[in-house]
């Protein structure tokens, strides 16, 4: 088979794998700019939830950097981890009382709460 032949036919080939995974890509990103947009209106109508969450994903990036990094193991991180979830269940429990909202008092105690298991990470 001619060079030209075959770059005729990879050409077709990409074209083809790109016509089909095409609407694939475009679902996932409008997916994507939908959940944003949802994210965006929950931190404007509940920026102390909305705090208390980013810590606790921040927090949990941290324990799986530090595992992957050997300063902690994973028995460590389970725990650490299971904190970070009770402060997380603790917070839905605390908005539910509250019509969906926390109070700068309940948002205190769970920041208290975050702090100590995140001086726990890293040391």
């Amino acid at each position: 088979m001619r060079l030209s032949t075959r770059i005729n036919c990879l050409i077709l080939l990409s074209l083809t794998a790109f016509a089909v995974a095409a609407p694939s890509i475009a679902r996932e990103h409008h997916e994507h700019i939908a959940r944003e947009r949802r994210d965006h209106r929950f931190e404007h109508k509940h920026p102390r939830r909305d705090h208390v969450m980013d810590r606790t994903h921040r927090q949990n990036r941290r324990i799986t950097n530090e595992v992957r990094e050997g300063d902690l193991t994973h028995a460590q991180a389970k725990a650490m981890r299971t904190t970070d979830r009770s402060v997380a269940q603790q917070q839905r429990a605390d908005a539910k009382a509250n019509g969906g909202y926390i109070t700068k008092t309940q948002q205190k105690a769970l920041n208290q709460e975050l702090n100590a298991n995140s001086n726990q990470i890293g040391h």
